[in-house]
């Protein structure tokens, strides 16, 4: 995602500025289907799905649609846009099982119609929105955010969505608010993976106010022009794509505005190895691995040279402001 900076703040580039103009009407069309909840007949076939994904990673094509590009301390990132299979087979959602595998295998059980999502807590608006409101919030429709994304791995991919500010402003919180948390379906009946006890369901994430305001938060309801895949949040998540993946909550059905920081699900789980802010940080080792380097999903071969994680997950001109003053080994 190239990331326009102005003395005023962020410019966000509309999706017709970096896409194909079959692509940004394709878009349109998508965002009317959900809107209906049509959605589900409109989902292309897995052949389909992958000359899109070719259209946003094939540099023979087109060098600008190809790559992400992110202003990192001064300096232009050009990288190649993750292929939709990789991007949509391995992935982390304990509730479909915890074997990177198993989300795509078992999350054609979740029903993601109809959808609600509640809003409560320290706010003027609470109240219960329907997924088709929330998809009418956005000022600017047509957006497709290129970002890293980090699990353990990494990846780049194209997001659809908006900045979940837009929602904020919406419900307007109180003077008290001082943090955002979101909950994740948790249901037995078609989520086999909350019968385990590896967690303590239903998954819990948080951010501060100011960092769940922040332009690059998104709130996300498909990737590569497309609706979510079930195994990667359908039909609505969070992406914060400077912290660690597991921050980055899937499925949402609550967003709570509180005073106090909230209890999350890997925090809870093991307090020593997640900390509340789970910020991208080479110099922050987690107490079994290091993660000065990461490894790109689809370039994971056995020669294959692990990248140096960076700072902020590449972000750190955009999102270093926010923990301007904090030591951030302590704050990890």
């Amino acid at each position: 995602m190239l990331i326009k900076t102005h003395a005023d703040g962020f410019v966000h580039p509309v999706a017709s500025d970096v896409t194909p103009l079959a692509v940004y009407q394709s878009r349109r069309d998508l965002i009317r289907l959900m809107a209906t909840g049509a959605a589900g007949v409109a989902l292309a076939s897995w052949a389909a799905r992958e000359a899109l994904a070719q259209s946003w990673a094939a540099p023979g094509q087109n060098a600008a649609l190809a790559r992400t590009r992110s202003n990192v301390a001064g300096a232009l990132i050009m990288e190649k846009v993750t292929e939709y299979k990789d991007a949509s087979s391995y992935n982390n959602f304990y509730e479909f099982g915890t074997d990177k595998a198993d989300p795509a295998k078992n999350a054609h059980t979740l029903k993601t119609s109809p959808w609600s999502v509640e809003i409560e807590g320290l706010v003027k608006k609470p109240g219960r929105y329907a997924l088709e409101d929330l998809l009418k919030l956005s000022a600017q429709e047509e957006r497709i955010y290129r970002l890293r994304c980090v699990e353990g791995w990494s990846m780049v991919i194209p997001w659809v969505g908006y900045s979940l500010s837009e929602l904020i402003k919406k419900v307007e919180p109180l003077a008290g608010a001082k943090y955002v948390e979101f909950v994740t379906l948790a249901d037995p009946k078609t989520m086999p993976g909350v019968g385990s006890r590896v967690l303590d369901w239903p998954y819990v994430e948080g951010l501060r106010l100011d960092e769940a305001m922040h332009p690059l938060t998104l709130l996300a309801f498909g990737m590569y022009g497309e609706v979510l895949p079930k195994q990667s949040g359908a039909p609505l998540r969070l992406v914060v794509p400077w912290k660690y993946g597991f921050k980055s909550g899937k499925s949402l059905v609550k967003i709570r505005f509180t005073d106090k920081q909230p209890a999350t699900a890997w925090n809870k789980a093991a307090a020593s190895e997640y900390g509340f802010y789970s910020n991208v940080n080479p110099d922050v080792d987690h107490p079994r691995w290091s993660q000065a380097t990461e490894r790109r999903i689809g370039e994971d071969g056995l020669f294959a040279r692990k990248r140096k994680t960076l700072m902020f997950n590449g972000y750190e001109a955009q999102v270093g402001q926010l923990y301007a003053g904090m030591d951030l080994k302590k704050y990890f």
